[in-house]
């Protein structure tokens, strides 16, 4: 038992000594694995680094000078850098990486590294490219694919200009694009494209902003937050839009994140705008000289110098027999200011040597201020951009003015490889509360008028003439405030599904509140009778668009290029307006809209609209070696407005692109850059009408009865204003371009010419209705009306040396208006014997629309020209006299009616042209000018018949006038007459505009890097420069009263 015990011990033992032999073999073997996974790191440590190295390189532009603040990125990662003052980088990637390198204005490019170790890159101009990119409306395409007419502005091309507006942007950039004139602090202006195409519909072209319609204001819009707008021209373009576009689409794009490295940016611009052209009204000495002429136009019998300074009497007239021309008594000179109708007070103010300078007090120089912050980048999958910008405006009449506040957050975040989500939204609050000068009184009231009553307040009638006032006084005694505030936006997302398919869902809610508040003083000498007025009218506006996306791009044996996009469109808008007003305010109305519960005879009113619309799009784009292309689109639109039988209508479109240029035939044409044949068809629709329009509606009234018995009261009633017309539909616009563009001589060279034809039929127009119904006109669909016009631009490189470039851009466009049809009533046609000899449709004489001429044809009797002395004989069977215009009488039976109108012109220009010329002078000076002109078209200059107002009771404007002695053939004498013809004086309204000369200077980069800023540039420029009108020769052809010329200099900072 003592052995077994011993051997169990023994062998307990042995199993202890190799268990721990296995534990230290185990820690030598962990130790040693250890010792491996360290020179394993280490070698994967060294192979890394070994697989790593150091890029270096230099970016340059065309002509050799370095690019400061180019992004160079490694492809596919966030890790890069940007190019220095001499345009050096270095930057640590793989061996075997790609770097990207991209600057705003130029095309990117793309390098694969391999064994390269310094690179030298040099970066071509984006403009320069047919890459470059052009929005169309959901979605994007290159300029190269385009098979419509679209037309291009980008911002950064004129930032020397200061553009307040995006209407300053687009004016005179675009060939067929007409922007209006705005003389207001507000900056705005109208704006169409290739004419007119509808007689009572709207005719402004759709708003598209960051891919939403966009319904708002366009001055709420930042000019400078835009990058780039498109313009949509021709209906193939248009049709993706439909029953919106009739009239053309303008694509708007807004800023965002352009490099790695935050961008703050400051933008200041402070102007004065001043009066381009002042027009005068007679001075003291001048008054007096002007009012006499006045009157002895006024009494052609007159006596000889009855009207004449009795102190500068010629000698063979005593001042005894001067008096005695109509027995006057007293003092000769009062004797002769009576004579020339002033009242007591202005005789008074002439002896004492007091005057007013009128038009000094209600005209100033307004101060312009234009304040604007932005930041922008991107980084790890978000690109941002935030801007907050101020306006504040002062308007050329004393009071005048416009203020607000804009603010927009454009956000693009990528949640996952395949979700992107997003959101553009604007912020605008508006300050309309301004009420300037009533600055048409500086014409009426005389410089010998009492601006103050004795106490120091103003007076309402300056020269105690009723119909004149103190052009401050409305002003001063009325207290308002008018404030717009709205929020647009855009929350979008986006989902990138298999096989090249992605969908985006955009929801664009907007909302929009007015307060438009006013109180006129009881304190107003001519209100006190009212006891005090007051409003308080308020508007609310809800919309929202719901857009889903579907694009499908594919290409197949690198040649078969497909783009399909499919939407689905809802949207709804609701509107709320309610209106108080009230007067007789009682004890007082000091608190005026503050408390208007106070007066006595309130009003209270309320308005709702809504409406709902709805759309399909299918688009397709089909590409063959990007040599052939086509683009086919069909839309179907619905809207609420029309009426129960056509809720709904369907818009296609086609077009055809080819790259001529490519072709074998012209490899050897070496002047031949590019060049492209563009064909277009398409349908569009205008659904611009009231909301309800299609409908019968119903309006309240209020009687008051008496009974049997004498007792009064108030009774109600319900009756039907209006005649409904189930069948109402869209106007229908037929457009077919022909468009070519081009490039030769080494990009030297560049264009575009484009042709077309519209024609728009079912014409919404209120048709006039017989007596009988009951009803005086029904809204419907009739007539047709047509566009043709011709569209040019070129531009060119004229000189491009190292430190001198000088380029010009000039577009022309002409627009032919024509009434095809109008209500379908036939009439006789009659020979010269009263024999029916045909049938032809009728024309609307009473709105002056004619078949086969433009809708805004002149069709009135012709001024030849003014009766002069030696004819007064025949001018006094007209009832007239020399120094009146004469009129032609076309069958000349003494008498003027319908049968002596003639067509006279229109009111639209035959022409447009523009002229820009942009000079870079050692990479640091910009200096541009540009002009633009309209031609062909005539405007109302009834101001040269001297008849309006009481001559003999106003002042005048300094211009010329008929006198014997002045026998002008252009202007009729002071007060003269009509006679017994209605007629209107039409004059050319042709001119030229040097429209802006901008100057701006780059402050030197390797000064600015000692100072840590990115970008330092100052710039100037003048707008409205001048204006050659030769047969125009009061206020502004393009504004019938002042207009400013305005003088700004600015500062922008990039850090």
């Amino acid at each position: 038992m003592r052995e077994n015990k011993y051997l169990l011990m023994y062998k307990n033992l042995l199993l202890i000594v190799k268990l721990w032999d296995m534990k230290n073999a185990f820690l030598e073997w962990c130790k040693l694995k250890t010792h491996l996974f360290v020179l394993i790191g280490l070698f994967l440590t060294i192979g890394l680094h070994a697989q790593q190295k150091v890029i270096t390189g230099k970016v340059l532009d065309e002509i050799g000078e370095p690019i400061v603040g180019a992004n160079v990125v490694e492809k596919g990662t966030t890790n890069g850098t940007i190019s220095d003052v001499e345009g050096d980088f270095s930057l640590k990637i793989d061996s075997d990486a790609s770097i990207t390198i991209s600057f705003l204005g130029y095309v990117q490019q793309e390098i694969s590294v391999r064994n390269k170790t310094n690179i030298t890159v040099k970066l071509i101009e984006d403009s320069k490219s047919l890459d470059e990119v052009v929005v169309i409306g959901y979605g994007s395409a290159r300029k190269r694919d385009l098979t419509g007419a679209v037309a291009q502005v980008k911002s950064s091309d004129l930032q020397n200009e200061s553009p307040s507006s995006m209407q300053d942007l687009l004016r005179a950039n675009i060939p067929g694009l007409n922007v209006g004139f705005s003389a207001g602090p507000k900056p705005g202006g109208s704006l169409q494209i290739r004419g007119r195409n509808s007689i009572n519909a709207g005719t402004d072209p759709l708003f598209v902003l960051d891919g939403v319609i966009y319904p708002g204001d366009l001055s709420d819009i930042n000019a400078n937050d835009i990058e780039q707008i498109d313009v949509l021209k021709d209906a193939s373009s248009a049709a993706i839009y439909g029953a919106r576009s009739a009239s053309g689409v303008i694509i708007i794009t807004t800023k965002m994140g352009k490099s790695v490295k935050p961008t703050v940016k400051f933008d200041v611009t402070l102007g004065i705008a001043s009066m381009q052209k002042r027009q005068r009204v007679y001075g003291p000495e001048e008054f007096l000289a002007w009012r006499g002429d006045v009157l002895e136009s006024i009494n052609v019998n007159h006596k000889p110098y009855e009207y004449d300074d009795p102190r500068t009497l010629p000698s063979d007239i005593s001042v005894e027999d001067w008096l005695a021309y109509d027995n006057s008594k007293g003092d000769p000179v009062e004797v002769w200011l009576g004579r020339l109708s002033l009242k007591p007070i202005e005789i008074q103010n002439y002896l004492a040597g007091k005057t007013v300078d009128w038009e000094d007090m209600v005209f100033q120089n307004g101060f312009r201020q234009d304040y604007n912050a932005s930041i922008s980048g991107k980084s790890n999958g978000l690109n941002y951009f935030w801007s907050m910008g101020y306006t504040n405006n002062e308007g050329l009449s004393v009071g005048n003015g416009y203020k607000s506040f804009r603010t927009r957050l454009n956000l693009d975040t990528k949640i996952t490889d395949f979700l992107t989500i997003g959101l553009n939204s604007q912020f605008v609050s508006r300050d309309g509360s301004a009420i300037g000068a009533d600055w048409a009184q500086y014409q009426k009231l005389t410089p010998y008028g009492s601006p103050t009553n004795e106490d120091g307040s103003l007076k309402l009638n300056p020269t105690d003439d009723r119909e004149s006032k103190h052009p401050l006084i409305d002003a001063y005694y009325t207290d308002k405030k008018m404030m717009t505030n709205n929020l647009n936006a855009n929350i979008y997302a986006k989902v990138t599904l298999p096989y090249n398919i992605s969908y985006q869902m955009n929801f664009s809610p907007r909302y929009e509140w007015v307060d438009d508040y006013e109180h006129k003083s009881s304190n107003h000498p001519g209100w006190a009778d009212l006891g005090g007025t007051a409003y308080r009218n308020t508007r609310k506006d809800f919309l929202w668009q719901l857009d889903n996306i579907v694009k499908w791009q594919q290409c197949f044996n690198n040649a078969h290029d497909i783009d399909f996009t499919f939407l689905f469109n809802a949207e709804k808008f609701q509107r709320w307006t309610g209106k108080m007003s009230n007067e007789q305010f009682s004890p007082t109305d000091i608190l005026g809209f503050h408390n208007i519960g106070a007066g006595s005879n309130p009003i209270i009113s309320s308005n709702d609209e809504y409406r709902t619309g709805d759309a399909l799009m299918a688009r397709i784009f089909y590409s063959y070696k990007q040599r052939y292309m086509t683009t086919v689109t069909v839309r179907r639109d619905g809207y609420s407005a029309f009426g129960q039988e056509n809720p709904r209508a369907v818009f296609p479109s086609a077009a055809l692109g080819w790259v001529f240029s490519d072709e074998s035939f012209l490899k050897h044409a070496k002047w031949l850059d590019y060049g492209k044949l563009r064909v277009s068809w398409g349908v569009n629709g205008n659904r611009d009408i009231g909301v309800y329009r299609a409908l019968a509606q119903l309006t309240d009234n209020k009687y008051l009865y008496v009974k049997p018995d004498g007792t009064v009261y108030e009774g109600a009633y319900i009756y039907v204003n209006s005649l409904a017309n189930k069948s109402l539909k869209w106007e229908r616009t037929t457009s077919t371009n022909i468009g070519i563009d081009f490039t030769v001589l080494h990009n030297r060279l560049r264009g575009s010419i484009d042709v077309y034809k519209m024609n728009t039929k079912d014409l919404l127009i209120a048709r006039t209705l017989p007596n009988i119904i009951g009803y005086a006109s029904v809204m419907s669909n009739l007539g047709e009306v047509g566009n043709k016009g011709l569209e040019f631009t070129l531009s060119s490189v004229n000189i491009q040396k190292k430190n001198f470039i000088w380029s010009s851009t000039f577009n022309f466009s002409l627009n032919r208006n024509k009434i095809l049809h109008l209500y379908g009533d036939m009439e006789d046609i009659l020979d010269a014997d009263g024999n029916v000899i045909g049938q032809k449709e009728a024309d609307d004489k009473k709105n002056k629309w004619f078949i086969g001429k433009a809708i805004d044809e002149i069709w009135e009797p012709r001024v030849i020209g003014v009766w002069q002395s030696d004819e007064a004989e025949e001018a006094a069977k007209y009832g007239l006299s020399p120094g009146d215009f004469k009129v032609k009488d076309v069958n000349k039976d003494y008498k003027y009616t319908e049968d002596d109108n003639e067509f006279l012109g229109t009111t639209t220009p035959k022409f447009r042209w523009t002229l820009r010329n942009d000079f870079q002078i050692y990479k640091n000076f910009d200096i541009s000018f540009m002009l633009y002109s309209y031609w062909g078209h005539k405007g109302n200059f009834n101001i040269a018949k001297h008849n309006s107002g009481y001559q003999d009771r106003y002042n005048g404007f300094v211009l010329p006038y008929w006198t014997p002695e002045n026998p002008t053939n252009n202007w009729a004498r002071l007060n003269s007459s009509n006679g017994s013809a209605s007629f209107n004086v039409w004059r050319d309204k042709s001119f030229v505009r040097l429209d802006n000369i901008s100057i701006g200077y780059n402050f030197p980069k390797k000064l600015l890097k000692k100072v840590k800023f990115e970008n330092l540039r100052i710039f100037t420029n003048i707008r409205n420069v001048a204006v050659w009108a030769p047969d125009w020769e009061f206020w502004d052809p393009e504004n019938d009263g002042p207009v400013p010329r305005t003088y700004s200099f600015g500062l922008s900072l990039t850090l």
